[in-house]
């Protein structure tokens, strides 16, 4: 028999429908807490979590039984997977899940900065009829640069082409073939940030993307640009884009992510130049369904067949 622990809240339908697998128990403890989770961890073969419980060295090595860590969701970087892999422990994530989500949400948040959209309603619930304040912008031909054309980064340059937005992409990994299907043009990260009206961020946090837009970067970009992150904090380093804010060199930013979560100061968020949302990116009933199954359907797998999908460490060098 293998026991699956479960950190984080997944919908009770998607538990039911595997609690009774095959040799399989699942043991929903959502919420549980870090000093909880370690005491617990040795009596389980698997873990899942999404984005609240971190699987830090020291849960990881508390749990002497582990063979698989899933993450229902895309990124895991709140996973120490060097650790994991070390301990011959496989890390799943459940990549495309969530994407219809992330990608809708970075559209909702650009138009939400280009229009004013949350500052507008605020004034609206106050009992107030000012136009004048929220004169907004559009989309349409603006020169939007994508970095990172992965299938968020993808789905949302699909998007902004229905817009009519002439749209950049900027991603080492991607054929130029894969950009042109999209009326996409493959640039350098310098072209980007120098022709762009607005720019999106798509890319995942890695040592090589770590600060990428920080302060000698924004030098480039033209006054007024507009910043989106919906992908990972840490991408763009935040006293930087403050700063730029503050000056007027940034127009606007939205952000869905950032470098702690929760920030540890909410000055940033705050800014009146700036739509923050915590981290709601894959916050949909839908994609929340679908990652979760992905993921136990995964585990299970994994465990009755010896299968291996979406493993981000596996096979193990």
């Amino acid at each position: 028999m293998y026991h699956i622990l479960i950190a984080d809240s997944l919908p009770e339908d998607i538990l039911a429908k595997y609690a009774r697998s095959k040799d399989i128990s699942i043991d929903n403890k959502a919420g549980i807490s870090k000093e909880d989770l370690i005491k617990i961890i040795p009596n389980y073969h698997g873990l899942v979590v999404r984005s609240r419980t971190k699987a830090t060295a020291d849960i990881i090595e508390a749990g002497k039984n582990l063979k698989v860590i899933g993450r229902a969701g895309a990124g895991v970087d709140n996973i120490e997977v060097p650790v994991a892999t070390k301990m011959k422990i496989i890390v799943m994530n459940t990549p495309g899940g969530n994407t219809i989500a992330a990608t809708e949400h970075t559209i909702a948040l650009l138009l939400a900065v280009l229009r004013q959209i949350p500052r507008a309603s605020m004034t609206m619930m106050e009992g107030k009829w000012d136009k004048k304040s929220f004169m907004g912008h559009e989309i349409y031909e603006k020169t939007v640069g994508v970095i990172g054309l992965g299938k968020i980064g993808f789905g949302v340059a699909k998007r902004l082409a229905a817009f009519e937005a002439k749209i950049l992409a900027f991603d080492p990994l991607i054929k130029k073939e894969v950009a042109e299907s999209i009326g996409a043009r493959l640039v350098s990260l310098e072209e980007l940030l120098k022709n762009s009206d607005i720019i999106t961020m798509h890319a995942p946090k890695m040592a090589q993307t770590l600060n990428l837009i920080n302060k000698e970067n924004l030098k480039l970009c033209k006054d007024g640009v507009v910043i989106i992150n919906c992908a990972r904090g840490g991408i763009i380093n935040e006293a930087d884009l403050l700063e730029n804010l503050n000056s007027g060199k940034v127009a606007a930013a939205g952000l869905d992510v950032f470098s702690a979560e929760p920030p540890t100061d909410f000055t940033l968020a705050k800014h009146p130049k700036v739509v923050s949302t915590p981290h709601l990116g894959a916050s949909t009933e839908e994609a929340q369904t679908k990652v979760a199954d992905m993921i136990l359907e995964q585990m299970i797998e994994y465990f009755q067949k010896n299968t291996v999908r979406n493993a981000v460490n596996y096979p193990f060098k």
